[in-house]
């Protein structure tokens, strides 16, 4: 098999379990429910380096 034909397998493997995932849900909301989700990870991941890195100049803004 081709890494053409794996990617192209591997793709359809993934939509499939993002289907199953999903389920009766319409699509969109499956959507807004994950780019939500994915956007509060980002923001706490980086919030917390910020604080761990250890500037106490910004924490003050933060308190």
């Amino acid at each position: 098999m081709t890494s053409i034909q794996q990617r192209a397998e591997l793709q359809r493997r993934i939509w499939q379990i993002a289907n199953d995932v999903r389920g009766a849900v319409d699509g969109w909301d499956f959507k807004q429910y994950v780019l939500g989700t994915l956007f509060y990870r980002f923001i706490s991941e980086n919030f917390a380096a910020y604080i761990e890195a250890g500037d106490d100049e910004g924490v003050q803004d933060f308190v």
